[in-house]
């Protein structure tokens, strides 16, 4: 495994796992890609020296592709589920990646899940994953919502209920929000080549299998699709990253979650505000948006952005990434509680033990004190 330098890509597949991020697959200037690799963020490093590290020599089984979606589950929470997508070659739809093992396979259940492309895997927080969507082939698929059990490894018998549910559309942005509800927005309605406004976000409840839209106000985005979407740090708000034209200008916009307000949030650097990508991806890694490859951009840019959303008063685009604060282990936590414990226990038990001495030795200085005052007379019965 050694560093190498990845083609430019689209529509590709971006998975983080544990301290790796893994990429496979995409469109890129010379066809459809199946070539896999990681990047190391468990250390510092700068966008203008990466460190790609190639797996492909595992990928035995996965096609060449671009349009597929993926997650990060299984019953560890350290397995890449990789769906759908568009290829040439129709094998299985979903294909599993164990990254202990770093081996590919395909699950059994995969025989009995349809194939659908250029839509959003989305994972909640019982493992289940979640594939609303579009395209089946080059044709119009079927408006509903697969539900994955990667943990059990089956179909969910709860297919999402299509009562409510948006237009149909593909290439949308979405992103699971603290409550275990999906946002989804904009995307692209192949019918009439409609690409939808986001005015209009439409929130999908996995508690409650349900669905309704939410109108938006303030600084609306012009209609796109293609962008990318995250929770901010604080889980009040979502940021998209992606433009239509591709212009700094109509970016990056952020949507507070408590009013379904729109604004652009303040950047205090606004002289290395990089060019808009499509088709591109992002994942949340510390402090920052990580946004990978994707179009619109040329080869003195590097395939990696970094904005620093730690202030939510003001971004900040860096070329240095810092890895995340590993915290203290809890069972250093719970030995260091452990010693207070006892230590607690200890003086309490001494302080006990010294209050029954001082007990015992005044009982006993009144006991001599008691047999002095008795009168002599009793010494000669």
């Amino acid at each position: 495994m050694v560093s190498f330098k990845p083609n430019q890509r689209t529509l590709h597949t971006v998975t983080l796992i544990n301290d790796k991020l893994y990429i496979i697959g995409g469109n890129s200037s010379t066809g459809m890609l199946n070539d896999f690799f990681y990047l190391d963020v468990s250390a510092s490093f700068n966008t203008q020296n990466l460190s790609w590290v190639d797996l492909s020599s595992t990928n035995a089984i996965v096609p060449q592709h671009y349009g597929a979606a993926s997650v990060k589950g299984g019953a560890n929470n350290d397995t890449l589920f990789l769906y759908g997508g568009f290829t040439t070659e129709l094998r299985s739809p979903l294909y599993t990646f164990d990254t202990q093992t770093n081996l590919w396979n395909i699950p059994t259940m995969a025989k009995n899940i349809p194939r659908k492309s250029f839509l959003t895997g989305i994972i909640d927080n019982n493992g289940k994953m979640y594939l609303w969507g579009r395209l089946k082939g080059a044709l119009r698929g079927p408006n509903d919502m697969l539900i994955i059990d990667t943990i059990n490894l089956s179909l969910s018998s709860k297919m999402g209920s299509l009562s409510d549910a948006p237009i149909l559309r593909y290439n949308y942005g979405a992103t699971l929000l603290p409550n275990n509800n999906i946002i989804y927005m904009g995307g692209f309605y192949v019918g009439n080549l409609t690409v939808f406004p986001l005015d209009t976000v439409h929130i999908y409840n996995t508690i409650n299998n349900s669905w309704y839209s939410q109108i938006t106000t303030g600084k609306v985005p012009s209609s796109r699709d293609g962008f990318s979407v995250i929770l901010g740090l604080d889980g009040q708000s979502v940021i998209i990253f992606g433009a239509p034209n591709l212009t700094s200008e109509d970016t990056l916009y952020e949507l507070n979650l408590s009013n379904f307000e729109w604004y652009i949030p303040k950047i205090s650097n606004t002289s290395q505000i990089p060019k808009g990508r499509t088709y591109h991806k992002a994942n949340i890694i510390g402090k920052y948006m990580v946004i990978s490859f994707g179009f619109g951009y040329d080869q003195s840019e590097s395939d990696i952005l970094l904005l620093d959303i730690s202030n939510k008063d003001e971004y900040v685009w860096s070329n240095t990434f810092e890895p995340p604060v590993i915290p203290v282990k809890s069972v250093q936590a719970k030995n260091f509680t452990g010693i207070i414990i006892g230590s607690s226990i200890g003086i309490t038990l001494l302080s006990f033990g010294g209050l029954f001495i001082l007990y015992k030795w005044n009982k006993k200085k009144q006991k001599q004190k008691n047999l002095a005052s008795i009168p002599h007379i009793l010494s000669d019965c």
